[in-house]
């Protein structure tokens, strides 16, 4: 872990000022969206926007990178970041704000395939795993801490869109001014969807479920906030739960995963968010209630994402790995934007606590569905021997294609040490 800190110091701290910068307007656009009396379905519309242009910036960005290399890419959109951040309050409209968070998720989303790029070219076989998890915790500390930055000024005024602003401005310095070699960037040949399915429909579809979970648990938490008439304090605290749980949960979730079926792990986890979810349904006039709810609703979800990579994964090849993992990510794309609007009109439709409902009917979806194929599919792995080796490698929602690419890469090192006697079992198993 020290190695991994020492050459890669710039860039983690770099990622922990975007994330710090990212988080708190992610979350200040609902509060000030409820202050400037939008609606809750315009608030979900410009919440979907967002994932909208992350997930064209993923199909994009690599391209822009190869074309102009990382530096330029890496520049460019830190400044239109910057440039965004503060037209926000200067252009109080749904239509405005939702083509600045087209634009924000695909300047973004650019952002972290360069500085994810980098981090995969400075680990190593040995450490990548290990790279990963760093990753994850900074950025989880990163959404955390900036929580609590939502109670330095008014959300009414100007001071708090400056403030991420000029922390996304300060991220790129360490980043840019450091000796780092610039990565190589190939292109990944993808699979077909429906070959992606026929290998994995659990991982395909347990994905756009876990997509539709993010957008909106996440998305659309400080836009429950201001509908249930939490502080702004309070709002803080609710959605640093949220991350909380995910970071504290995603460890001893991934350990068991690598010992036991994958698919009980994800049936537990989705139960879990079910049980979170009609928790905060029906006791969620209580804060301490809603905490309790925000902690394991984000910490069953948060290592789902993971979870289902790594399970799609042990259908694979591991020169297929990267490949799929394009697939994944565009399937999880799709769900994250839909997230929001489908929230939103649960809202709408049954009040505040159509948040919880809608939460709890798609995990509920998920568990079902896991369940299901569980019936039509044995076990890939008959001995729980197949398991010992530590395979699960820590990835969140927040990540890009290159972050789940690494992933892949450290799982398939991993693999290999048991990786031919079970692929003979593995071409069997496929339906």
């Amino acid at each position: 872990m020290f190695e991994v800190l020492k050459s890669s110091w710039a860039l983690l701290l770099g990622i922990l000022l975007l994330m710090l910068g990212n988080g708190l307007q992610s979350s200040l656009i609902g509060i000030r969206g409820a202050i400037e009396e939008f609606s809750t379905g315009n608030l979900a519309i410009i919440t979907s926007a967002y994932f909208a242009g992350f997930l064209i910036g993923s199909r994009l960005a690599p391209e822009m990178i190869r074309r102009v290399g990382h530096v330029r890419v890496f520049a460019a959109l830190g400044s239109f970041i910057s440039a965004i951040i503060i037209l926000y309050p200067a252009l109080t409209e749904v239509w405005a704000w939702t083509l600045l968070r087209v634009a924000f998720g695909f300047c973004f989303s650019g952002v972290y395939v360069t500085a994810e790029s980098w981090l995969n070219n400075a680990s190593s076989n040995e450490n990548r795993g290990k790279a990963l998890s760093l990753y994850m915790i900074v950025q989880m500390v990163g959404i955390v801490s900036s929580q609590a930055l939502l109670n330095v000024a008014d959300p009414a005024g100007y001071i708090l869109f400056v403030i991420p602003s000029v922390l996304v401005s300060l991220a790129f310095a360490p980043i840019l001014l450091s000796v780092m070699p610039t990565p190589s960037f190939g292109t990944t040949k993808g699979l077909s969807f429906s070959r992606l399915y026929e290998i994995s429909p659990t991982g395909v579809v347990g994905m756009f479920l876990i997509g539709m979970v993010f957008g909106a648990l996440f998305g659309m938490a400080s836009v429950f906030g201001t509908s249930v008439n939490l502080s702004v304090a309070e709002i803080s605290i609710f959605v640093s739960a949220i991350f909380v749980g995910g970071m504290v949960l995603q460890f001893p979730i991934g350990w068991l995963s690598d010992r036991i079926d994958r698919r009980v792990v994800i049936f537990a986890a989705a139960v879990g968010g079910v049980l979170a979810g009609v928790l905060a349904w029906a006791f969620g006039t209580s804060f301490s209630v809603l905490l309790i709810a925000a902690f394991f609703m984000g910490g069953t979800s948060n290592p789902l994402y993971a979870l289902l990579i790594a399970y799609t994964n042990d259908y694979l090849e591991a020169d297929d790995m990267a490949a799929a993992s394009g697939g994944l990510l565009f399937v999880n794309g799709l769900g994250a934007i839909s997230g929001p609007i489908l929230v939103g009109w649960f809202m709408s439709v049954l009040g505040p606590g159509g948040y919880w409902a809608y939460l709890t009917c798609v995990m509920l979806a998920m568990a079902s569905y896991v369940a299901y194929r569980m019936t039509q599919r044995a076990s890939l792995f008959a001995d729980e021997n197949d398991y010992d080796a530590v395979a699960y490698a820590p990835v969140l929602p927040t990540g890009t294609g290159v972050a789940v690419e690494a992933a892949a890469e450290y799982y398939a090192d991993n693999a290999d040490t048991h990786g031919s006697e079970n692929t003979g079992e593995t071409e069997k198993t496929l339906d």
